[in-house]
């Protein structure tokens, strides 16, 4: 896409970033139909299933990828089946799948390691072989550009970690904004911080989300979250999403295109949710878990916005409508007979 002058990220870097999400946006825009694809009434949603301020509730469907199986980014990077490549470009890496597995990547994973944290922008497949492919990413970490430990600079290993508020999702996702993007990690960083007795920003690099979700009070926090809700899913093999709530408000949820799928990426996507609830505890609030109907309602309210479309390379299209209520991002494969790989919504 373009190259830096200087490593880190910088006002300059700010401006073409925009300039490039711009462009890559009006590759392709149109009104699309989505009448021919499942959606929230075609779904058997179960719940809610409790703890302190976090409802999940479980989506049911039909398994769109027919028996395939796809490897999760940290299961490929974690057997040394995929490599993520640091470039010197701070929102483009290359990844390459040396295995004979197709690889799904999803927006919102954090990677760790190189110059700097990223998070991946899109939703992709990673074809077995693919040789060096292009990489969308922001930064996570502010203003490191160098080795960190015993890491390697070059390359990114996995994370179990994905970034988590809505807020941090929509700068991601939608408004390609590397200072949004910073904006929400610090707000993170600081609400964590509130609800756990202390800072989270690590003496390794202050500004690292991942570092400060590894914090260890973040994840003495999480853990009765996890103790509680980690098995809900196991219940059902027709489960291919979840929906949750956070404080009684209904905030964002995820449908996938196989319930294998669903459950390699289940534990992240738990501990992310877990997260959020933690950053967002208010101790002296009470509510009443909004039930099944009121999560269906969400997901239908969420649906009722006009659809556009933009291609994400040549393999993907990226679906995008905003409702009254929210923002919904749907990542569709065309080798594929243009199946749905993920349904993301995202409350306002």
């Amino acid at each position: 896409m373009f190259k830096l002058p200087l490593v880190r990220c910088s006002p300059v870097w700010l401006l073409l970033a925009a300039v490039a999400f711009v462009g890559a946006a009006c590759n392709r825009s149109a009104t699309i139909d989505r009448e021919a694809h499942m959606q929230a009434g075609d779904y058997k949603l179960s719940g809610p299933y409790t703890h302190d301020n976090l409802t999940i509730y479980l989506i049911h469907g039909e398994d769109q990828l027919q028996g395939k199986t796809l490897l999760t980014l940290e299961e490929a990077l974690e057997q040394k089946k995929v490599v993520v490549h640091e470039t010197q470009q701070v929102n483009e890496l290359a990844i390459e799948n040396t295995s004979d597995e197709d690889v799904f990547v999803q927006s919102g994973d954090i990677i760790k390691g190189g110059q700097q944290d990223r998070v991946i922008t899109s939703d992709l497949i990673v074809s077995a072989k693919s040789g060096k492919l292009p990489l969308g990413a922001f930064c996570v970490e502010q203003g490191r550009w160098h080795q960190r430990g015993g890491e390697n600079a070059a390359e990114f290993r996995a994370s179990y970690h994905m970034v988590m508020g809505n807020e941090l999702k929509i700068a991601n996702r939608r408004a390609g904004s590397q200072a949004k993007v910073w904006e929400g990690v610090n707000k993170a960083q600081s609400k964590l911080a509130e609800n756990v007795g202390g800072s989270v920003r690590s003496a390794y690099s202050e500004s690292s989300l991942q570092l400060s979700l590894e914090d260890k009070k973040v994840q003495e926090a999480i853990e009765a979250y996890l103790k509680d809700l980690a098995s809900v899913a196991d219940r059902d093999d027709d489960v291919i999403g979840f929906a949750f709530a956070i404080n009684g408000k209904m905030n964002s949820a995820d449908v996938y295109a196989s319930h294998d799928l669903f459950k390699r990426l289940w534990a992240k996507q738990l501990k992310a949710s877990a997260t959020e609830a933690v950053a967002e505890l208010d101790k002296d609030k009470k509510f009443d878990p909004p039930d099944a109907d009121a999560a269906r309602a969400f997901l239908e309210g969420t649906e009722k916005g006009k659809a556009t479309s933009k291609d994400v390379a040549k393999r993907f299209t990226l679906v995008q409508s905003e409702s009254d209520t929210g923002l919904l991002f749907e990542t569709r494969d065309k080798e594929q007979n243009d199946v749905m790989l993920r349904r993301n919504y995202l409350a306002k």
